[in-house]
């Protein structure tokens, strides 16, 4: 599966810490984000992960190119409620594709370890079904 990650500058930390607890799990899939958080995180944990540009120079655009391609088979997406930033439209649009695509998205932590828990069970391997038949 491809995972793709973005995380608002607030929530970067969090992102490192949830992708250091499960490196294991992450490690058998491959990996974009958008630049910045795919250099900490990578940096961090030393996991192999595709980097796009950064969110604000259009990262989330090239991962959202990827969602209408089908490219992506998860979102995780750490989000910053209290801090909106100029470029939620962009999250808008990224949110309604992962809707169109049947993506799962998670925007904060509790459902990302939901996610990643289902990913590691075999839950969402009805992508993979879809996909080859």
């Amino acid at each position: 599966m491809t995972i793709a990650l973005i995380a608002h500058d607030a929530k970067k930390e969090l992102m490192v810490q949830f992708c250091i607890a499960y490196c294991g799990i992450l490690s058998k899939h491959n990996l974009v984000a958008t630049g910045s958080t795919g250099k900490v995180v990578s940096e961090a944990t030393g996991l192999d992960i595709t980097c796009f540009l950064s969110g604000y120079q259009g990262g989330a655009q090239q991962i959202a190119s990827r969602i209408g391609c089908d490219e992506i088979d998860l979102l995780l997406m750490f989000r910053d409620p209290l801090d909106p930033k100029t470029g939620e439209p962009d999250e808008r649009s990224l949110l309604r594709l992962c809707d169109v695509h049947n993506i799962p998205v998670a925007t904060n932590i509790a459902t990302a370890e939901m996610l990643i828990h289902g990913l590691e069970r075999g839950d969402l391997d009805w992508r993979e079904i879809v996909k080859k038949g």
